[in-house]
C-alpha cells in the first residue's frame, strides 16, 4: 500500500507542472514584449530570465517525478516485488539511467528519494510564484 500512496503523491507533480508551465509561458511572453515595441524594465527582464531558467529546472524535476510516479504505480501492483525490483534495476542499468544493477536500497528509502524529487519540483514552483508576484512591481 505504501507504494500506491507514494505513486499517488508523485502523481500530484503533474498539477505542479501545469502551473509552472503557465508561469514559464507568461515569463516568455513578457520577455518578448520589447519585440512588440513595449518597453521592459531591466529588472523585469532579469526576472523573466530567472523565471524561464527555473521553469526549465522545474520541467526536469517534473519529468523525473512523472517517471517515478509511473514506476511506483506499476510496482505497487506487483505480485512479486523482489523480482520486479530486480528487473527494474536491471532495466535502468541497461538504459544507462542508473550506474549499477546492485542497489541495496529498500522501498522505504526509494520512496523517500522519490518524494525528495517532488519536494524539489515544489520548491522550483514556489520560487517561480514568488518571482512572478514580484514582476509587476519592477516598474
Amino acid at each position: 500500500m505504501n507504494l500506491h500512496v507514494v505513486a499517488s503523491l508523485l502523481a500530484r507533480g503533474r498539477q505542479l507542472e501545469r502551473l509552472s508551465d503557465g508561469i514559464t509561458l507568461l515569463a516568455l511572453a513578457c520577455s518578448l514584449a520589447p519585440l512588440l515595441g513595449l518597453p521592459l524594465h531591466p529588472l523585469a527582464h532579469l526576472l523573466c530570465a530567472a523565471l524561464l531558467l527555473i521553469g526549465l529546472a522545474h520541467k526536469y524535476w517534473a519529468i523525473r517525478v512523472a517517471l517515478d510516479a509511473e514506476l511506483f504505480a506499476r510496482l505497487g501492483a506487483s505480485s512479486d516485488l523482489p523480482a520486479d525490483t530486480q528487473a527494474l534495476d536491471h532495466a535502468l542499468v541497461e538504459l544507462r539511467l542508473k550506474p549499477s544493477a546492485s542497489d541495496a536500497r529498500d522501498w522505504p528509502t526509494r520512496s523517500q528519494g522519490a518524494l525528495a524529487l517532488l519536494r524539489r519540483q515544489a520548491l522550483c514552483l514556489t520560487v517561480q510564484v514568488v518571482l512572478a508576484l514580484i514582476l509587476p512591481f519592477t516598474g
